[in-house]
């Protein structure tokens, strides 16, 4: 049987499982328990908003630890101090004389730190605040955990103590059965006994434990559950608590202090076929090729090697080369995905040797010239993965796949449309369905606020008017909140450099791999009157081109058109400013909003540029009030009004009932 990559269940499964491990009836399988028991709205007290916290330097990191009398070291992504929540007198006046006794680590760029020895952990300001209590003497009573903490925690250990050791199962068959429904037939019970992985019967679930560093405690679970499907499984895994605050290294309790080589994989099953083939550590990361959290960074610091080896698609590969940056690229090593190194798990069912596949690993970090020798494997991967290497593909706008072919990491889009014609509502839901494939959003709006905006998606994500369904607003926010989707605070005119620096520490913080800035006009503001406009514009584009090229992170940047006839369709040159905006961009999108030939109100998307292989185009679009979505027309045949590409001539007529793409010669 084929596997498919896991998915998230939704977030009520959960509670389900929680009830019925205290005893409340149990359910037969995943099926089973996707029909809980209604549940209760219950409003939270919001708590207060804060003011943007001020960027911290590792320049001044460093310097306020030597004004202070406070010993540290450099480490790959940390600096190692020693504690300040740890019990016992002058410490900070006697220097530890081991590394173990530096157990916090201040992160150098966002300055946040970790307590390894007590899990304490807070911002760089709260930092320093717990450097002046210490200094006054006063006694620290340990950073206040949060409200879920207990709850997660009761939770989690109902569905753990009700969970059995797979290899205890009395029926053989059945623990053969279940073995491969989740392709481990050849994991030993010694392997799932080392890193405690339990079973759930009735719910065909696998329950993998989230044990604090020391082992001492269970924080969490992650399930991952089967469900046959024909010839093939769906794996469907789920957290506790949610994703945002699962931060489980799988697998780290039984790293030793003296380890200094690691291998990262994406998947817990990963994990122990790995160990398993090698007999070497490793730890698989809570969110897969996702998002590597800063808070990992720290219990990672021992290893003087680290290998990453994510999965087997060019996605992987891609997150691989993202995530060495954060921990450091000298010490890291890739393996490539191919038909000879899939993932772990499946190399080691087809009887591979994964020794040999890691020692081909390949370094990080390299030099500014190289030749196409170094290159060549990077040719061959890109021309081997056409489809992966075009991009994530919309699931809502199957004519745009036609034209762009996919969404890639490193470009920059330009989106311009008339006024009043539906920019921002087409780009959310544009960015949206491209969110809820697991793109990792950071929106930026400067126009309307964060409120509207987050009302206006959740309509899209739902497909229907909740205003009319309020039993049912619950349900659907739950699942919007689990959405890797973030917004900027900003509201209004921002200078660019402040912008740059949120987007920088969402990078670094979520692994955003997408941001859009809606718009352009609004977030420059009235200020840049007195200097050329136009260059101020300028300028700004090209922040937002380095900012992409650099950080490997797409950005849609949304930018009102000139001043022009009413009666004329839009153009590349209609952009408002100079031509820079359409040359620096990789695509340009226009919201057409012009009468079509068979009938009023059409609206229609054109793609005027497209750097990736030319293709350019227009479909058109269909509107829908009640749920604020669009969506291209599938009745019958819309005949396009032509559209004129930048050189003045016509693209080629589309065929019959076509999307109305032309290839750009």
């Amino acid at each position: 049987m084929m596997g498919v990559p896991p998915s998230r269940a939704p977030l009520r499964l959960l509670s389900v499982l929680a009830g019925w491990a205290s005893g409340r009836g149990a359910p037969r399988s995943l099926g089973a328990l996707a029909g809980p028991p209604q549940r209760h709205y219950k409003k939270e007290t919001l708590p207060a908003s804060e003011g943007p916290i001020p960027p911290v330097t590792i320049t001044e990191i460093r310097q306020y630890l030597r004004a202070q009398g406070i010993s540290f070291h450099d480490g790959y992504s940390c600096l190692h101090v020693p504690s300040l929540f740890v019990e016992g007198p002058g410490e900070q006046q006697q220097p530890p004389t081991g590394s173990a006794r530096y157990s916090l680590f201040i992160d150098k760029t966002t300055g946040s730190f970790v307590c390894t020895a007590t899990l304490a952990e807070g911002t760089w300001q709260d930092f320093q605040a717990s450097v002046e209590l210490k200094h006054k003497g006063v006694p620290h009573a340990g950073l206040e955990q949060l409200d879920w903490v207990d709850q997660t925690g009761e939770d989690a250990r109902h569905i753990w103590d009700r969970a059995l050791p797979l290899w205890e199962l009395l029926d053989e068959e059945e623990t053969r059965t279940a073995k491969a429904m989740f392709g481990i037939s050849k994991v030993s019970d010694a392997t799932l006994k080392r890193f405690g992985v339990r079973y759930l019967r009735a719910a065909r679930t696998l329950v993998f434990p989230w044990f604090s560093p020391r082992g001492t405690g269970l924080k969490g679970l992650k399930l991952l559950g089967a469900e046959c499907q024909g010839d093939t499984v769906r794996y469907v895994e789920n957290t506790l608590p949610r994703p945002s605050a699962y931060h489980n290294l799988f697998g780290l309790p039984l790293i030793g202090r003296r380890d200094t080589e690691v291998v990262l994989t994406g998947r817990e099953l990963d994990t122990l076929a790995l160990y398993q083939a090698t007999g070497l550590p490793s730890l698989s990361l809570p969110r897969g090729a996702t998002c590597l959290p800063p808070a990992l960074l720290p219990y990672l610091e021992q290893f003087k090697r680290i290998t990453l080896w994510l999965g087997e698609d060019f996605r992987s590969w891609e997150a691989a080369k993202l995530f060495a940056r954060k921990l450091n690229p000298k010490r890291c090593s890739l393996v490539r995905p191919g038909d000879q190194q899939p993932r772990p798990l499946e190399a080691f069912t087809r009887g591979m040797n994964l020794s040999k596949i890691l020692r081909s690993a390949l370094p990080a970090g390299h030099k500014s010239i190289i030749s196409f020798r170094q290159l060549r494997d990077e040719v061959f991967g890109e021309l081997s993965n056409v489809e992966q290497v075009a991009g994530v593909r919309w699931a809502r706008f199957p004519e745009l796949n036609k034209l762009l072919k996919g969404h890639r990491k490193g470009e920059l889009t330009i989106f311009t449309g008339p006024t009043g014609s539906g920019k921002t509502t087409f780009i959310s839901e544009y960015a949206l369905d491209l969110c809820m494939q697991g793109v990792n959003t950071l929106w930026g709006s400067f126009e309307i606020n964060n409120v509207r905006l987050a009302k206006i998606m959740l309509t899209q994500f739902a497909v229907r008017r909740l205003e009319e369904q309020l039993d049912q607003f619950d349900e659907w926010a739950d699942k919007f909140e689990d959405l890797p989707l973030y917004f900027m605070t900003f509201h209004g005119h921002q200078s660019i450099k402040t912008v740059i620096e949120t987007m920088l520490h969402a990078v670094y913080m979520y692994d955003i791999s997408h941001v859009v800035i809606d718009n352009l006009q609004f977030m420059m503001g009235q200020e840049q009157l007195t200097v050329d406009r136009l260059a101020v514009q300028d300028y700004i584009v090209g922040a937002f081109r380095k900012f992409a090229t650099d950080n490997s992170c797409h950005v849609s940047l949304v930018i009102h058109p000139r001043k022009e006839d009413e009666e004329r369709e839009l153009q590349t040159a209609s952009i408002f400013g100079s031509a820079k905006a359409s040359q620096e961009a990789d695509n340009v999108l226009i919201l057409q909003d012009r009468k079509l030939v068979t009938g009023p109100g059409k609206r229609y998307l054109q793609v005027s540029k497209n750097r990736f292989d030319g293709d350019v185009g227009v479909f058109p679009l269909e509107f829908s009030k009640a749920s604020l979505t669009f969506s291209t027309p599938i009745k019958g045949k819309t005949r396009l009004k032509k559209v004129k590409d930048d050189s003045g001539a016509p693209p080629k007529q589309a065929p019959a009932g076509g999307s109305g793409a032309s290839k750009k010669q």
